[in-house]
């Protein structure tokens, strides 16, 4: 836990008055209790429709960077290739909704969502499109990029003010897994309790609950802290705040010690550290979500208002080594189609099924908002380099649980997702629909610090999509592949050991390969033998049942051999998810073929081996055009068939995306092993005999990633 506030005001000892106000991270001093009750008395008035106040609680889900509405739930399959993309639209459970191919496990939900196409702020700015998202409140003029006291508070805050949780007052708007930041420390508005006070902030709880040391910071007692010490602090906390709020504190304001005690009572009876514990889950509901950050967290999202939190805010975690690239997030400038299909939909499309999932199993959807939405979407048109840049006019998001009526689509956009054709929804509606489902009438009010009132909303809910049953029974069976998008890796290359049995991709044959490619491959396309082959041969891999051959003889079935200068054996794969910071790749090779000797004074003396790290030259992403950022020539020593003896060689990049403008990974990078034969005579050799063939053996490749660390200077 942690203050947002640039400036806190601070003690004559130069102590924030908030930080000597604070037990075990928990920032609720300074409450206000008769604030709190008329506030929430005000919010109460019922609308007379039966969705009001359905919902108990809210998950929202922040898909920071905005997801493109084309490969996602708005599929565009008559545009154009350069609009609609690579992929192709698949049916959803529901008659007549198609999502896109890289959500086939949200198409199999589909009758549990309301998808709105026709989202619309305009704004084609980060912060200040995401202010008006998070907050239904336009930004008044200028840049969102930092936090001011004069901000419009977050809509989680207000739900803490107007609709605390009953169960776990201290814990009503909580937001996880850190901070919302644009590039490096750019922390923008609209995340914050505004012009309310930060006492108002949602409580943030930092960390990666897929780690398995997880811990929450700020929440539980340290280590060499007993029950008894914490008493003694929070007897001191008091002391403090006597001698603090003397001139506030009245009558009327003592039952906040109420709340106060419920937040010590977290500290002390464990209730909220055990809702963190996500180990505590059967490994099969951990596995079902995905064991990475974001599914992990939208996996703690539910545990937490299983033990009574109204709101959990989930945002989207930023990679290591994403805090200057031009695809962070969802924000896909370059390599859109790969980052959706490697990182994002992998992710999300996992994560989110198995909370809606999750949710309606445990009876726990009926009263569950679940919002999934961002800032903004992606541009119709895809860029050179492979991507999508930000799009306000119109963009999708969904509603699913307590209050939604599922199985239907609302408004739509044009015939190539740029702007809306039909019922335009602008945030101030969404906030409104997310008041009144939660019991707040969207007309309610709320008084700011001054006592002035002020609107919850400036928008009416979504009335079409209210509902207490699915806009349609019809069902029909999903589409989609769920192999063409797995549960996330973070591998960056994969089958390093060369035993899954994939057979390797002739370069140029097809797009995005996610597996070696090499060129030529033996035996079919160079009955000379010269060129790359998976070897199946325990005797000789280093630890396994295969491993890799670059160079000649590796067909004993081959005729006369000729290899002139220049020719190239080469053998690589795409870096998965490519972020900025230093990448070392290794290999654990050996030399090989008929003879020693001839190993060393032929094959070492006209052919070079080289291990590369490139960067693509375009969008094509030929591995044959390389831009090379590393390169190390290396010589493994021969070792005789069935007692091979491998050595590790390694070379390194450290690699820039925006920094210096360098976009070093903007096309997307490879590795690569490779053998040139640089001699320039021509290399005759006939079929059989000990000089027929000369190898190095490749195995056990691994690529290690040393990210580039955030840089907490940039603020702005």
């Amino acid at each position: 836990m942690f203050s947002l506030e640039d400036r806190p005001y601070t003690l004559c000892d130069r102590i924030s008055r908030r930080e000597l106000l604070r037990v075990g991270g928990l920032n609720l001093l300074g409450l206000s209790l008769p604030a709190l009750l008329q506030a929430q008395a005000r919010g109460a008035a019922s609308s007379g429709d039966p969705t009001f106040g359905r919902a108990k609680n809210i998950i929202y889900l922040w898909l920071q960077g905005g997801p493109p509405q084309h490969e996602t739930f708005d599929p565009k399959p008559d545009a154009p290739l350069e609009i609609r993309g690579p992929f192709k639209p698949i049916s959803t459970n529901v008659p007549g909704i198609q999502f896109c191919e890289l959500l086939p496990r949200t198409a199999a939900i589909a009758d549990k969502l309301a998808v709105v196409r026709s989202m619309s702020t305009d704004d084609n700015t980060h912060d200040t499109s995401g202010y008006w998202v998070l907050t239904g409140n336009k930004y008044e003029a200028g840049s969102a990029r930092e936090i001011k006291p004069s901000d419009w508070p977050y809509f989680g805050s207000v739900v803490k003010m107007l609709k605390p949780s009953e169960r776990v007052p201290a814990l009503s708007s909580v937001w996880i897994p850190d901070i919302m930041r644009l590039n490096d420390n750019v922390r923008p508005a609209g995340q914050t309790g505004g012009f309310l006070g930060a006492q108002w902030d949602p409580d943030r709880f930092i960390g990666d609950p897929s780690d398995e040391n997880y811990q929450v910071q700020g929440l539980g007692l340290q280590s060499d802290m007993s029950p008894l010490r914490l008493e003694r602090r929070v007897s001191l906390f008091d002391q403090v705040g006597r001698h603090l709020d003397a001139a506030e504190r009245s009558a009327a304001t003592r039952n906040f010690d109420d709340i106060r005690q419920a937040a010590f009572g977290l500290l002390t009876s464990g209730q909220a550290r055990d809702a963190f514990r996500v180990r505590q889950e059967p490994e099969r509901v951990r596995e079902r979500y995905g064991k990475n950050r974001w599914g992990q967290c939208v996996l703690l999202a539910r545990r937490l208002i299983e033990a009574g939190v109204r709101l959990v805010h989930v945002g989207w975690p930023r990679d290591p080594g994403d805090t200057a690239v031009d695809n962070p997030l969802w924000d896909t400038h370059s390599q859109n189609a790969d980052r959706l299909q490697d990182v994002l939909c992998p992710m999300f499309d996992v994560g989110y099924s198995a909370l809606i999932e999750d949710l309606a199993q445990r009876g726990l959807l009926d009263e569950t908002l679940v919002v999934a939405v961002a800032e903004f979407g992606r541009t119709p048109k895809i860029n050179k380099f492979g991507g999508r840049d930000h799009w306000g006019p119109v963009f999708s998001f969904t509603l699913a649980g307590a209050g939604i009526s599922g199985g239907q689509v609302y408004g739509s956009s044009d015939k190539t997702g740029g702007y809306p054709a039909s019922n335009r929804v602008q945030p101030p509606e969404l906030t409104a629909t997310i008041f009144h489902l939660l019991g707040i009438g969207h007309d309610a009010t709320f008084r700011d610090r001054t006592g002035r009132p002020l609107p919850v909303s400036k928008g009416e809910p979504l009335w079409k999509l209210l509902g207490t049953a699915p806009a349609t029974a019809e069902r029909v069976t999903s589409g989609g592949d769920l192999a063409l998008v797995p549960s996330y890796d973070d591998r960056q290359i994969h089958d390093g050991d060369f035993e899954s049995g994939t057979a390797l991709v002739p370069h140029g044959t097809a797009e995005r390969a996610k597996s070696w490619q090499a060129s030529p491959i033996v035996p079919a396309e160079t009955p000379g033998g010269f060129g790359v082959a998976i070897r199946a041969d325990a005797a000789d891999s280093r630890g396994g049942l295969r491993h890799a051959g670059l160079g000649f003889g590796l067909d004993p079935a081959s005729g006369v051999l000729s290899v002139p200068s220049g020719a190239r054996a080469l053998l690589s794969q795409e870096v998965r998810n490519p972020r900025a910071g230093r990448f070392t790749f290794s290999v654990h090779a050996s030399g090989a073929g008929g003879s020693a000797e001839w190993y060393r004074e032929v094959f070492l003396k006209q052919f070079a081996c080289r291990l590369l790290i490139f960067g693509f030259v375009d969008g094509k992403k030929d591995h044959r055009q390389q831009r090379v950022f590393a390169q190390l020539d290396f010589q493994p020593a021969w070792s005789p068939s069935g007692q091979p003896k491998y050595e590790r060689f390694q070379v390194s990049a450290t690699l820039r995306s925006q920094d210096g403008g360098a976009m070093e990974t903007s096309n997307g990078i490879g590795v690569a092993v490779l053998v040139e034969r640089v001699d320039a005579a021509p290399l005759n050799l006939s079929a059989g005999g000990p000089i027929s063939s000369a190898f190095i053996r490749i195995d056990d490749v691994e690529l290690a990633f040393n990210p580039r660390p955030r840089d907490d200077n940039v603020t702005v």
